[in-house]
């Protein structure tokens, strides 16, 4: 059996999907693609048991057959080649695999296809559309507060709640906290889930930027995720999520109004001579100036700087993680950020000055304990 595609659209969906594959899976067969031929239509997929993604490319084929094949040698041979039409011949006796290029021969120890893992069925118990720059948008300003704790699998993951007329996403990883609401989304139902982050970056390196629709249909173990000639399908994280408004401080007199990207870069330079386990820095407001230090007993080494600010409230000295200041101020996009701030043992709040329309962005972050010098 053959069939016949192009290099740079065969290697573009693959890196697709690739994402999903493990290096070191359970069962051998995981690190392999499925490529699946039915009808003029070459469908490739990956999965690792609790995600998979499957993406469709039409090919010249003179029969369908169904093969599992190496993930990295196939990839690694694609990405040498120009771009070019090659034929792969597949011998389904053997399972063995041939790539025939312009002037080169590549064969390839294949396995069945029937042994790659059953990919889910949408079996939908409801399902609504958004826009894929909105989803993207709502991933990219979440994911990076997601925690790594696997003793904590809950906050592994985003909380998407789907109320009748928004949507809300909220991640924490307990030291620093984003709600991404979207009241311009209307899913119509009323659910909440956690969506695992391996998935969400997945989503996050697959959608794109532009006002096409993801439909996402979901039961109460899988989601469907559909978008162009992909889809994925991930097992929801079956753990009960925290109250995360219970955290969030309601009574902030402080109020801190400053240039985002002048409070980012400055940040950003202090950190270097921030302890490197702790990350912290310190900020004293005090009237209309803001004062960003940083010190490494250890190393030696400090460092100080002086922002001006728009200030309302008493005083005030708090110590944050620098990293978790700069995720967030580069995970917002205007020009300028409030910080809300109550007392140096609770948490500051941080917020766009406005909200880009339908949006509601709120993030969090916790303090760290200062040792006053």
């Amino acid at each position: 059996m053959k069939f016949i595609v192009s290099t740079s659209t065969l290697l573009h969906h693959l890196q697709t999907v690739a994402g999903v594959v493990v290096s070191k899976p359970v069962i051998p067969i995981l690190e392999t693609f499925l490529f699946d031929i039915k009808g003029g239509n070459l469908i490739v997929s990956a999965s690792d048991l609790e995600t998979s993604m499957t993406t469709s490319i039409k090919v010249e084929a003179d029969e369908d057959v169904s093969i599992a094949v190496p993930s990295k040698l196939c990839m690694d041979i694609l990405r040498t080649l120009p771009d070019q039409p090659i034929t792969f011949s597949i011998e389904t006796d053997s399972n063995s695999i041939e790539i025939h290029s312009g002037n080169g021969r590549y064969k390839l120890a294949g396995q069945p296809g029937a042994d790659f893992p059953k990919i889910p069925e949408v079996e939908s118990e409801s399902s609504f559309s958004i826009k894929s720059e909105v989803l993207l948008n709502a991933i990219g300003k979440t994911v990076f507060a997601t925690g790594n704790d696997e003793l904590r699998l809950n906050l592994t993951g985003i909380y998407v709640e789907l109320k009748n007329d928004n949507i809300s996403f909220v991640a924490t990883d307990a030291n620093r906290l984003v709600r991404y609401a979207r009241t311009d989304v209307a899913p119509g139902v009323e659910t909440t889930f956690i969506l695992p982050k391996k998935a969400a970056n997945l989503l996050k390196s697959s959608l794109s930027d532009d006002d096409s629709t993801v439909k996402i249909d979901f039961n109460s173990s899988n989601a469907f995720f559909g978008f162009g000639d992909n889809t994925l399908v991930c097992r929801f994280i079956d753990e009960r999520y925290p109250d995360y408004n219970a955290v969030i401080p309601k009574e902030n007199p402080n109020t801190l109004l400053i240039n985002r990207m002048e409070f980012l870069n400055s940040v950003k330079r202090i950190s270097i001579v921030a302890n490197k386990t702790t990350h912290q820095i310190r900020l004293k407001i005090a009237g209309s100036e803001l004062t960003l230090s940083a010190e490494d007993f250890d190393a030696s080494n400090e460092g100080l700087e002086k922002l001006s600010c728009d200030y309302t409230g008493e005083d005030i000295e708090i110590g944050f993680n620098s990293k978790f200041l700069m995720d967030m101020l580069n995970g917002m996009n205007t020009e300028m950020v409030k910080l809300e701030l109550s007392t140096p043992n609770r948490a500051g709040v941080l917020l766009p000055q406005e909200n880009e329309a339908g949006e509601d962005v709120l993030m969090l972050v916790m303090p760290m304990m200062l040792n006053n010098y």
